[in-house]
């Protein structure tokens, strides 16, 4: 560990540089083995790592600063998004250090240049996007549960925003631009509106920046529909098939604003799902997948480059941090 922190800290204006020009570095042979180690060649990089977490997968804190990347279930893809893209203030950098590599074939982390994602877009498509909004409506059951099963739903209202007090939530979405709106068994919806796009802060191009790709309804089954294009084995198509079942349910048992997560244009209208479509198209084709080896540590800039999570069996360790 010291050896990498001793390289960046030599390499300073290196580093910041390409990872502005090229939106990722991976940092490879460096021999980085826990997540203080982890933690402190994050710091060497960027020192103003936060811990502020309102994302959708849930995590455990392994330092005050290092998370596992995600709890989900190893069979649960993870689509291509830039972190917390529909909070006030996202993070500027996400690191990700692998402490236990997955098997052979499965478990990558992806990464997608959302530069080219926007730029590759039908202008057609594109102009409907951006013109359009998108709007994200997300339901969390409460402290107690009490709510029916949903494969989609993800975690409590409490588990992200560590409070069970209502009124410190209330706080909170205030400062992140969230509407809470309170229901049965004490379940919360979250509803918040975003531009689809960013403007990279120094580089200045027009960048993909929205979770569209995660919240619709549709995600888990056209990702799986991806996998197994990627990669047919009977437990991809049989997962495929599920997904695609409960995306058929979901939409007839309930309305849009009642779905775990889902997403609309801003005046509620729903995004056609040819459009859909096309965006996971683009975003796939300009996935980069490369194996995880034990030790390696990836920089990323979160304003530029979105990451993934690929299905895996087995054991896995993955830690991620941001600043």
């Amino acid at each position: 560990m010291a050896h990498l922190s001793d390289w960046l800290h030599a390499r300073a204006d290196w580093v910041q540089t390409h990872l502005v020009r090229h939106g990722a570095i991976l940092f490879r042979g460096f021999e980085v083995r826990d997540a203080p180690a982890f933690e402190g060649v994050a710091r060497t990089i960027d020192n103003d790592l936060k811990n502020k977490y309102l994302g959708t997968s849930p995590r455990d804190a392994i330092t005050d600063y290092v998370f596992s990347a995600s709890e989900l279930p190893g069979y649960y893809p993870i689509p291509q998004h830039c972190e917390m893209t529909f909070t006030a203030n996202p993070p500027r950098r996400i690191f990700f250090c692998c402490l236990l590599e997955p098997a052979t074939g499965c478990g990558e982390t992806p990464l997608v240049d959302f530069c080219a994602v926007y730029h590759d877009l039908d202008p057609s498509v594109r102009e409907r996007f951006e013109r359009g909004g998108v709007r994200i409506v997300r339901n969390y059951s409460g402290p107690r549960g009490g709510g029916t099963f949903d494969f989609f739903q993800l975690k409590r209202w409490d588990e992200m925003f560590q409070t069970t007090d209502h009124a410190a939530v209330e706080a909170q979405c205030r400062d992140e631009g969230f509407t809470p709106q309170w229901g049965p068994k004490d379940s919360l919806r979250l509803i918040s509106t975003h531009p689809v796009t960013r403007e990279h802060p120094i580089s200045g191009e027009q960048v993909w920046h929205n979770h569209m790709q995660v919240f619709h309804l549709s995600a888990a089954s056209g990702e799986y529909r991806r996998i197994y294009a990627l990669r047919p084995t009977l437990r991809h198509w049989l997962v495929w098939q599920f997904t695609r079942v409960m995306v058929h349910t979901n939409r007839a048992l309930r309305a849009a604003d009642e779905q775990s997560m889902h997403c609309t244009y801003a005046d509620g209208s729903e995004i056609p799902d040819a459009d859909m479509e096309h965006l996971r198209d683009v975003i796939w084709r300009h996935l980069v997948i490369n194996p995880w080896q034990r030790g390696d540590v990836v920089a990323i800039d979160n304003y530029a480059v979105a990451h993934g999570r690929l299905p895996y069996q087995g054991p896995r360790q993955i830690a991620v941090c941001w600043a």
